[in-house]
């Protein structure tokens, strides 16, 4: 990854190489941290953060999946990271907010752990790249909402996407696509799904995935261009037949699916409505949209 200078610690900007943890923290070991991705771009006002409030948001809620008190207020944080972009004097790239159970407590029970935040920030350009992805469906199952709060953006929720991502790669694909506890479309490893038919949108309900902010943000702007949404449960063979499908995420932004194992989705690239959803996503991104203006906090 492309190290920048500093990075917000505990309420201090530190550098970078002096971010450093005990081998000993209690997430180390149990996976008791929260996180949001965020990005930020260029735009003619300077770098941007896309939708900043509601990431700050949903780290907060998540933290209270364990108790955590974060010792910072949502509006510190978001300071924190506007400052944190200002000081390594970058325009645009990737955020990465975490709080966590940090040094002085072992055992299951993360009471009585300090808890630490962290702000960093890198350049980091499209995840899955520019074109379609080929996906496999996995054989790990999305985790089951009564097995852990599934709609926390939650660490160790993560060993779930890691082996379903390393299956994938083994497997030649791209991307993987997790089913959940009825067999049903959930979502990818890290980003959500969305098929198009007879120009509707599709996407899994709320309940068993993450309520993504890209998917909250692409099912507005299809509404304008045209485009309504439904949740619906999703089967694999409902996917298939689709004319579109595509995934959502911070990191993945709009991308394309044009393989789902061995089926060919639509003509076998990005679709044209995914297309025309990704173009007016980044030119909301890049304060290209005054109509969503509120959707970006500048840094300068």
């Amino acid at each position: 990854m492309d190290k920048t200078d500093y990075i917000w610690f505990n309420g201090k900007l530190v550098k970078w190489e002096d971010a450093k943890i005990h081998v000993l923290v209690h997430a180390l070991h149990y996976g008791s941290a929260v996180f949001e991705g965020i990005r930020f771009y260029k735009t003619d006002k300077g770098p941007a953060v896309f939708r900043l409030k509601e990431h700050t948001a949903r780290l907060l809620k998540s933290a209270k999946v364990f108790n955590m008190k974060i010792p910072f207020t949502q509006q510190q944080l978001e300071e924190a990271t506007l400052e944190t972009i200002r000081k390594n004097k970058i325009g645009a790239g990737y955020i990465r907010p975490i709080a966590f159970f940090g040094y002085g407590k072992m055992g299951l029970n993360p009471e009585g752990a300090p808890v630490d935040v962290a702000i960093a920030v890198w350049p980091w350009g499209s995840y899955l790249g520019e074109e379609a992805v080929k996906v496999k469906v996995s054989k790990y199952m999305r985790i089951h909402p009564k097995s852990l709060i599934s709609d926390a953006k939650v660490s160790g929720h993560y060993v779930n996407s890691i082996l379903a991502s390393l299956e994938a790669k083994e497997s030649g694909y791209q991307e993987c696509l997790l089913l959940d506890y009825t067999g049903n479309i959930a979502e990818g490893p890290g980003e959500n799904f969305f098929m198009i038919k007879k120009g509707k949108l599709y996407t899994p309900p709320l309940g068993n995935i993450l309520p993504g902010i890209t998917r909250d943000s692409i099912i507005k702007i299809a509404r304008d261009l045209g485009h309504d949404s439904e949740e619906k449960v999703i089967s694999v063979k409902d996917a298939k037949s689709a004319d579109e499908c595509f995934y959502t995420g911070t990191a993945a932004e709009v991308t394309g699916i044009k393989q789902i194992d061995e089926t060919v989705i639509g003509n076998g690239s990005i679709g044209p409505i995914t297309r025309k959803l990704k173009t007016a996503f980044l030119d909301v991104v890049q304060g290209r949209n005054k109509k969503y203006g509120s959707w970006l906090s500048y840094a300068k």
